[in-house]
This record gives C-alpha cells, sequence and structure tokens, in this order.
C-alpha cells in the first residue's frame, strides 16, 4: 500500500553509527561525532537553500511556498496558510532500481544527469 513502511521496521541515527562503529572500526564516540558531523552539515547547507546532491542515493531540494489560501476540510471555511519553505526528497535512478530489484550498474555512472531541476 500506498505511505506504508514495507519492512515496518525504522533505522535510527543510532543504528547508523553503529553500522559506522562496526564497519570502520571507529570507537563509538567517534562514530557518533562522525555521523552528527555529517547531518548537520546536510541540515545546515539545507537551510542556507542549498540542494545537497548525494550521488547514487538522491537530491534534497528547499522549495518556497507561496502563501494562499486553504479550506478547512471540516468546516469548508477558508484560511490563510502562511508562506513557508519545505523540504523535498527525489530518489536518484540508482535507489529507485535498487528499491525495485532492478538492475542499476548502468545507472551508476550517469546518476541524476537527467533528473536536475
Amino acid at each position: 500500500m500506498v505511505g506504508q513502511n514495507v519492512g515496518n521496521s525504522t533505522m535510527t541515527k543510532a543504528d547508523i553509527v553503529e553500522k559506522v562503529y562496526e564497519k570502520i572500526g571507529f570507537s563509538k564516540k567517534e562514530a557518533s561525532e562522525l555521523v552528527e558531523l555529517v547531518f548537520q552539515t546536510l541540515k545546515d547547507r539545507l537551510h542556507q537553500g542549498e540542494k545537497v546532491k548525494i550521488s547514487g542515493f538522491g537530491n534534497f531540494v528547499v522549495r518556497k511556498k507561496k502563501e494562499r489560501v486553504g479550506r478547512n476540510p471540516q468546516t469548508g471555511e477558508q484560511i490563510k496558510i502562511t508562506a513557508r519553505r519545505v523540504l523535498t526528497f527525489r530518489p536518484s535512478q540508482v535507489l529507485k532500481a535498487m528499491l525495485n530489484g532492478e538492475e542499476y550498474a548502468h545507472l551508476v555512472d550517469h546518476d541524476d544527469e537527467d533528473s536536475e531541476d
């Protein structure tokens, strides 16, 4: 079904730290600091309005939405929706292929070339 977590589990930041710890051999403190640094860098760049492109994974883009009029679905009353910035994620062709069990080796060198915004 649309919107359901297919694996029925959630990966957390602690899980990522554990993987770095196991795979790289850093201490848990070093692994935690590294993961925190990566996420903080991503957040800082997005906060500045920059696009974040991770080859083989996807693109994070901050978009501006204008103020608009909406409706309360229960009452039908008009309400003002304020202007805001929203974060969008577009998966790479490689990630899409992986998720669908398709061959993706041929996409690795040309990842995201056709999905520029």
